[in-house]
């Protein structure tokens, strides 16, 4: 969960990019859920200027730094932002607010192009974005950082730990739903717990995908890595197809549940294997994913209410796309995804 802070205003926020990076310019301020986080327009160029909530550690955000720089290096190729070192050239700045609070600074180039939530695709561009996520898996194989095993609540082989936030959920039948759903998910966890395991984006989400639908590669940009973590390949798989589902508001959907994300699979294993067992409880997990969703978007928005709007954004169809994993067996939604591609 996060921590409440005094907001860095925007002055403030042209002073420190200033005296820490030399850069001026126009600052826009994006929508977040922990942090104060700034698009810089210089002359230099378009930047990101983040700075870090006051209760996140230094090894945490010099994991996802370090992160950053090891994909750069390995894959050059893939789209993701570059550290912009400081002007004594290290990757990040300690600084003291106006309001006494010590905020981590670092600096990014932004990723030009419309997030995928602004936009459509179509099942070959799926495809595409299933072979990014395999290329940025392949890329991350191997990354090793003290801070890499860190508990975040996103992260759905900590499912059971979110149990206690179904009492922040005030609406009797949902926290019913959400009650049902973890216990569907109980005896699968020794299975989660076992697969395999390694460093991973773990947010590939449409607003986190930035394509430009007029190129081949339609795939521009993976921003925010904010949530990477070391935990299963196959919850990494389950949070893309999650942004795949159905988006029905209030009714359930009407058609193959995953027939988008099946895509989305489909071009992943063009490029990267996955093990019977992830591909069966894939499903499973995006379930998970539904559920973890619902608790913390809902919690946080009772401890931030200011930020509701951002917080609840993607909350409402999820009620609809739980109860579609309610209303099947085991066997059913294990088998979801099990299609073979037609392409």
């Amino acid at each position: 969960m996060a921590t409440p802070f005094v907001p860095v205003a925007e002055s403030e926020a042209q002073s420190i990019a200033s005296r820490i990076y030399g850069l001026q310019g126009r600052l826009t301020r994006f929508a977040t859920e922990k942090d104060d986080t700034y698009r810089l327009d210089s002359p230099c160029g378009a930047y990101v200027l983040k700075l870090a909530n006051p209760a996140d550690a230094q090894d945490e955000l010099d994991f996802q730094v370090r992160l950053l720089e090891h994909i750069a290096k390995v894959s050059p190729d893939l789209p993701i932002p570059r550290i912009v070192r400081t002007l004594t050239g290290k990757t990040h700045a300690s600084i003291l607010d106006h309001a006494g609070q010590t905020r981590l600074v670092r600096l990014m180039s932004f990723v030009d192009g419309t997030p995928l939530d602004a936009s459509s695709a179509n099942g070959h561009q799926r495809r595409l974005i299933g072979a990014m996520l395999a290329r940025l898996r392949l890329a991350t194989e191997g990354f090793v950082h003290a801070a890499s095993h860190r508990f975040i609540p996103w992260d759905v082989k900590n499912i059971e730990s979110l149990e206690f936030l179904v009492a922040n959920i005030d609406d009797g039948f949902q926290r019913g739903m959400l009650v049902k759903g973890l216990q569907k998910l109980a005896p699968l966890l020794p299975r989660i717990h076992a697969l395999r395991k390694q460093v991973l984006h773990n947010d590939f989400s449409k607003s986190n995908i930035v394509v430009d639908p007029s190129t081949a590669a339609f795939v521009t940009g993976i921003i925010d890595f904010g949530d990477a973590v070391h935990t299963a390949i196959a919850i990494d798989v389950s949070t893309a197809l999650l942004n795949q589902l159905p988006r029905n508001s209030g009714t359930l959907p009407s058609q193959d549940m995953f027939a988008a994300g099946r895509d989305v699979l489909h071009g992943y294993l063009a490029n990267a294997e996955l093990h019977a067992e992830e591909l069966e409880l894939i499903p499973h997990l995006v379930m998970a994913r539904v559920i973890a969703r619902a608790l913390l978007s809902i919690s946080l928005a009772k401890q931030f209410p200011e930020n509701s709007a951002y917080l609840l954004r993607n909350t409402l169809q999820g009620w609809a796309q739980l109860q579609w994993f309610l209303n099947r067996s085991h066997e059913e939604i294990s088998a979801a995804i099990l299609v073979a591609d037609p392409a």
